[in-house]
């Protein structure tokens, strides 16, 4: 009776095992849905010119859907405890992936509760001061704000957020004070800086490159690993001697477990895409001052890993409130 239900049991266990196998090996037979967890106009517009192209070579739609909130919790919260199958994956930047989970106690997901899949676009934060501004470049700047502590006001897309959480970490290492005055998003920062109301912002690329292009906003240095092709003149933090560096990758992640054929597939069908359409991709991006930054699984997951650590570390050593 035993051997039985052994039998039973194994039996139904190799079912099983053998349907995940059959369901990796056709994937996809549905459109697969990513997941936006922003509103409309900013993190979209870094993907959509890889997952307009990725259906084409996945044999099925690839669709954007937006479920905003919470800084990007909400969204990637839905997709970390959704059914690794491949069918519904996040599009975001380490905002929502790393930050978030670090710093927001009511979330429940962390960076492990995801499988990273590709790194798609490079968009950038960098500090920006007004042209008229008598800080010509950094160490103008750094030079200033030792001699007048606190005395420097800048801004930011929201406190605790991304560029926040830079500013602070470089504050620290140059030993400098700043006064930080939180916008309810970056395109509001940006709007505080040209009317004024503050020295200084810290900001990703995207909202500010019409006014940096048009002279009326002058960036000091990039919080990236080497200098964007975008701002080819405007140096990174690290090589003007500092530790941080913090590039802004945007890709995809689907939900812990995810099948490896699964996530090869979907990211051979970014890889192809690019491969295919690389100058159109790489125009649509130079209007936000981005490019393209394809990393596979393992080089993803290594970045999002040493994000990881860099806002871990400032959770620990800076003394930051909301």
């Amino acid at each position: 009776m035993k051997n039985r239900r052994l039998i039973a049991t194994l039996a139904m266990a190799a079912s099983l095992l053998g349907a995940g196998a059959q369901a990796a090996d056709d994937f996809p037979v549905k459109p697969v849905q990513v997941v936006i967890p922003f509103a409309p106009g900013d993190t979209d517009n870094m993907l959509r010119p890889f997952i307009d192209k990725m259906g084409e070579f996945l044999g099925q739609p690839v669709v954007m859907v937006y479920k905003p909130g919470a800084g990007g919790g909400i969204g990637a919260g839905q997709v970390a405890s959704s059914k690794p199958d491949g069918y519904t994956l996040v599009g975001t930047s380490q905002g929502s992936i790393v930050v978030v989970p670090t710093f927001n106690k009511d979330i429940k997901y962390s960076t492990d509760s995801f499988t990273p899949i590709a790194s798609l676009s490079e968009g950038g934060f960098m500090l920006l001061v007004s042209a008229s501004s008598p800080w010509k470049n950094l160490q103008d700047l750094i030079d200033y704000s030792k001699k007048n502590p606190g005395k420097i006001n800048y801004t930011t897309s929201g406190a605790m957020g991304v560029t926040h959480l830079l500013a602070e970490i470089f504050a620290d290492e140059a030993k400098v004070k700043w006064t930080h005055i939180p916008e309810k998003g970056s395109g509001p920062a940006i709007t505080a800086l040209l009317g004024g109301h503050v020295e200084m912002a810290s900001s990703a690329v995207a909202p500010a490159l019409a006014h940096i292009r048009n002279g009326t906003l002058r960036p000091l240095a990039t919080f990236g690993e080497v200098r964007l092709k975008a701002f080819p003149d405007v140096p990174t933090f690290k090589e003007l001697g500092f530790k941080i560096a913090s590039p802004g990758y945007y890709g995809i992640l689907a939900p812990k477990d995810t099948p490896p054929e699964i996530v090869k597939a979907i990211y051979q069908s970014a890889s192809k895409a690019v491969e295919k359409y690389n100058v159109q991709i790489s125009d649509n991006l130079a209007t936000l001052g981005a490019q393209i930054q394809l990393l596979g699984p393992k080089e993803y997951t290594d970045y999002l890993n040493s994000q990881r650590v860099l806002f871990s570390n400032a959770k620990q050593n800076l003394k930051l409130s909301q």
